[in-house]
């Protein structure tokens, strides 16, 4: 029975990075004691509550099972709090679904190669694509001077051209992928700014 004493954990979400998911929440205050807390799913395919490897846990989260990293899974969770033998109501949070509610980390930069006229990148998504991924990687590059003219080209490979460029000139770049997926397009967060000179000629 809920001990209407014992607050339920608040800001519960389940938070995902590159695909990678976590259930999280505010931790419960209390005067006295520890508190323990305890977490369920449920799959929009099979709507019984299952334990989530997360029973009577001292911290505020919990690694979703390996069986859940599926990315068109529409997932609910819930956790409570407990404390002896008291548990607080349930908190839900959800419907998650990773392939929408995911955030996108930025490429990696493997490598860039100079020429007098042009730069040539070799990346790494953020991610590990699955078979039939569709993403492409968008590209903003400027002249490093006072000017903040920003060109974009966009790319399907993970080695590209930026071309046309001026020689002996310092040019800076940042990256950013765009996944295409069943529930539209997810854009991620943009590589911070990397500067490199082009070739004299």
């Amino acid at each position: 029975e809920p001990s209407p004493h014992l607050p339920a954990p608040e800001n519960v979400e389940i938070y995902s990075y590159n695909f990678h998911s976590v259930l999280r929440w505010s931790p419960v205050p209390v005067e006295t004691g520890s508190v323990l807390y305890t977490a369920h799913y449920k799959t929009g395919a099979f709507p019984v509550w299952n334990e989530m490897n997360c029973t009577r846990v001292p911290r505020a989260r919990c690694g979703l099972p390996r069986a859940l990293q599926k990315r068109r899974w529409t997932v609910l969770a819930r956790v409570r709090a407990e404390l002896g033998p008291r548990a607080s109501r349930w908190a839900h949070a959800g419907p998650f679904v990773a392939e929408r509610d995911t955030t996108l980390g930025p490429p990696r930069v493997n490598r860039v190669s100079a020429t007098s006229d042009s730069l040539l990148l070799s990346v790494t998504p953020p991610f590990t694509p699955e078979p039939g991924d569709s993403f492409q990687y968008r590209v903003f590059y400027w002249e490093n001077t006072t000017s903040t003219t920003k060109k974009k080209q966009e790319a399907h490979r993970t080695l590209f051209r930026i071309g046309d460029l001026k020689e002996s000139t310092l040019y800076c770049f940042s990256l950013q992928v765009e996944f295409e997926g069943d529930f539209g397009t997810l854009l991620g967060q943009q590589s911070a700014p990397e500067c490199h000179r082009t070739a004299i000629s």
